[in-house]
C-alpha cells in the first residue's frame, strides 16, 4: 500500500520456464545447448537476486519439466493430444528423444530447479501449460487444451501439492473459449497481451518480420507508448496483461543497453508515480548466454523498484497476488477497479 493507505503502484514479474519444450520448434538441440544450460545457471542467480530485493515472481513453468524420468514423464500424459496441421508443433513429437532423468537430459526435465523456485519466499509456479501448448494453431481444439491443463495441474500438485493458479499462455496464443476452460479448473490470473498492434495474439504464421523489428525496436525506443488495457472484471482468470518483454543483452546492440534500461526505468517510475501496474517477464533461457551483463541489467531494474518502494510504497506481487488484489477492490456497483484504475500494460499513455 501507498503511504496515504492508497493502492501503490506494482511490479509483477513472470518468467517462461520451458528449456527446449519452449523452443523445439524454432531451434534444434544442437543449436541452443548452451543457452539452456545457460538457464540452468541463470535460475538460482535469479533466485538470489529476487531473494536479495524481497521480489515476488511467478514462474509460469511446461508441465513436462516436473517429471523425475522419462517412464513416470509417459505415465503422465493425458489422454487426447493435439492433432496440429503442422506436426512440428507437437511436443510429443520430441518423446523418443527424451533421455532417462534430469542427470541424463538436462534440456527436458528440471524438477531440481522447480524444487529451488518452491522454496524460495515470494515465488509462485504457474503453468505454461503441460506441452507448450499452442491455442491458435489449426488442428487443437478446447477439449485437447483441458486435457493437457488437467495434466499440467495433475503433475504439479503431485510435485508441490499445490495446483497451479496462474497461466501464461505460450507464445502469448491466448483465447476466450481456452480462458473458459482455465476458469473451470480453478485458475485466477493469466498473462494477457498488450493492445498494440505488435503484441497482439496470432498464429505462428500471421508473425512478419515488420512485426518482430517493432518489437524489438520498442525496447530501445517509445514506438508504442505506454500500452492502456481495459479494466479487470470481477471473476477469475483475471487478465494481468504484460507491459514488456525484458529481452536478452545483444552484443551487436551493446551500445544501444542504456536505452533499454531507461525504457525500463522510466515505465517503473511512471507505474509507481501514478499507482499503475508494470509486468515484466522473460524466459529463464534469455539470460542463458551473456549471464552477468543480463544480472546486471536485472539488479539495475531491482535497484530502480526498490528506490520507488522506499520512496512511494511501490509493491512486489505475483500474478496470483495481483489478480486476487483486482477481485478485492472491484466495486460491482461503479463497474469499476480501484486497484490501478485498471490494470495498465506500461501505465496509460
Amino acid at each position: 500500500m501507498a503511504r496515504d493507505g492508497a493502492v501503490a503502484g506494482a511490479l509483477v514479474i513472470s518468467l517462461d520456464f520451458e528449456l527446449h519444450w519452449g523452443v523445439r520448434d524454432k531451434w534444434p538441440l544442437a543449436q541452443c545447448r548452451n543457452r539452456l544450460l545457460g538457464a540452468r545457471e541463470a535460475v538460482p542467480a535469479m533466485l538470489r537476486l529476487f531473494r536479495d530485493f524481497e521480489i515476488h515472481a511467478t514462474w509460469a513453468t511446461v508441465g513436462l519439466l516436473f517429471f523425475d524420468g522419462k517412464r513416470e514423464m509417459l505415465d503422465g500424459l493425458p489422454s487426447r493430444r493435439p492433432a496440429y496441421a503442422q506436426s512440428a508443433f507437437s511436443a510429443y513429437a520430441e518423446l523418443p528423444a527424451v533421455g532417462a532423468n534430469e542427470k541424463d537430459d538436462p534440456f527436458h526435465f528440471a524438477p531440481s530447479l522447480i524444487r529451488h523456485i518452491a522454496e524460495t519466499p515470494g515465488q509462485e509456479i504457474g503453468t505454461h501449460t503441460f506441452s507448450h501448448y499452442y491455442c491458435l494453431e489449426d488442428g487443437q481444439s478446447p477439449a485437447d487444451f483441458r486435457d493437457d491443463l488437467r495434466a499440467a495441474v495433475r503433475v504439479a500438485r503431485r510435485k508441490l501439492a499445490r495446483a497451479p493458479r496462474s497461466i501464461v499462455f505460450p507464445r502469448n496464443q491466448v483465447s476466450a473459449p481456452h480462458l473458459e476452460v482455465c476458469r473451470d479448473l480453478g485458475f485466477v490470473a493469466y498473462r494477457g497481451n498488450p493492445e498494440t498492434w505488435p503484441y497482439r495474439a496470432r498464429p505462428d504464421e500471421a508473425e512478419s518480420l515488420v512485426r518482430r523489428g517493432v518489437r524489438l525496436a520498442d525496447a530501445y525506443l517509445p514506438l508504442t507508448g505506454r500500452a492502456g488495457h481495459p479494466r479487470v472484471g470481477s471473476s477469475a482468470p483475471v487478465n494481468v496483461p504484460a507491459s514488456r518483454h525484458l529481452r536478452p543483452y545483444n552484443h551487436t546492440l551493446r551500445h544501444l543497453e542504456r536505452l533499454r534500461l531507461d525504457r525500463i526505468r522510466s515505465d517503473l517510475e511512471h507505474a509507481a508515480r501514478h499507482r499503475r501496474l508494470l509486468h515484466l517477464w522473460w524466459h529463464p533461457h534469455d539470460f542463458g548466454l551473456h549471464l552477468a551483463q543480463n544480472l546486471q541489467i536485472l539488479r539495475e531494474i531491482l535497484n530502480c523498484f526498490a528506490g520507488l518502494r522506499d520512496a512511494c510504497g511501490m509493491e512486489s506481487l505475483t500474478m496470483e497476488e495481483a489478480a486476487k488484489r483486482a477481485m478485492a477492490a472491484w466495486d460491482p456497483a461503479e463497474q469499476v477497479g480501484s486497484a490501478w484504475t485498471g490494470l495498465a500494460g506500461s501505465a496509460t499513455r
